[in-house]
């Protein structure tokens, strides 16, 4: 029921069905923190119909057909993304428009690139994507915060809604997450991104454990 909902929502073709049920779609989505929250609150509309970011963004990202090796650099993950470019936008979600890669952009004196660069049809906003193959840092928010703010003021066309960041990071610390991120004036967002899928035995304890979560704060009310 749960592929046949969001295939029909979002008009997946026959070999985007099938890469979803190959990559445990459905099992990621009970295993990720915001998805967890999204499945509580079930298929009620919001009272203003409005989008958030966080409902469109996954966390954890499962990369597995980039096929990458032990040591990879953050280009050799940016180039594989790019070769892989339709899986990767199924996995991104189906509202994704790719707008391209290695977007640069002069700050003072300097040049910067940003990573990846996508539309995002629904929230109606550029979504500017970095990636870190370690450790999320409170160093990658405020250059973030800054490519935001450039693009806020120098890409983004009438009638859209302001950019949405993304750092795509192979490890992050919530707590380094949630006070680098929180109350910054652009809306950042961090998600980890695996390159081998989750392991069954723990997907199946996860999963347990959202169950009797969602079951105890049901008995609650």
């Amino acid at each position: 029921m749960f592929y046949e909902e969001e295939a029909l929502r979002g008009g997946w073709s026959v070999r985007q069905l099938d890469r979803q049920i190959n990559s445990m779609f459905y099992e990621r989505t009970a295993l990720s923190k915001n998805k967890a929250a999204m499945l509580e609150k079930g298929s009620k509309a919001r009272a203003d119909d409005r989008i958030e970011p966080e409902q469109e963004i996954k966390d954890p990202y499962v990369l597995e057909f980039l096929n990458l090796k032990d040591e990879y650099s953050e280009t050799d993950l940016e180039e594989a993304l790019i070769r892989h470019l339709e899986h990767f936008l199924m996995e991104l979600g189906g509202d994704f428009a790719f707008i391209g890669r290695q977007k640069r952009l002069r700050i003072g004196d300097e040049w910067y690139r940003v990573d990846l660069m996508f539309f995002h049809r629904r929230l109606k906003c550029l979504v500017v994507i970095d990636l870190k193959i370690g450790k999320f840092t409170h160093a990658d928010a405020g250059q973030m915060h800054m490519y935001l703010n450039y693009a806020r003021e120098h890409w983004t066309q009438p009638g859209e809604n302001q950019p949405v960041g993304l750092i795509l990071c192979a490890q992050k610390n919530e707590a380094v997450a949630k006070y680098a991120l929180d109350n910054l004036p652009n809306k950042v967002l961090t998600a980890e991104y695996k390159t081998v899928l989750p392991n069954e035995k723990l997907i199946e304890k996860e999963l347990e454990k959202t169950r009797k979560m969602l079951e105890s704060k049901e008995k609650k009310k």
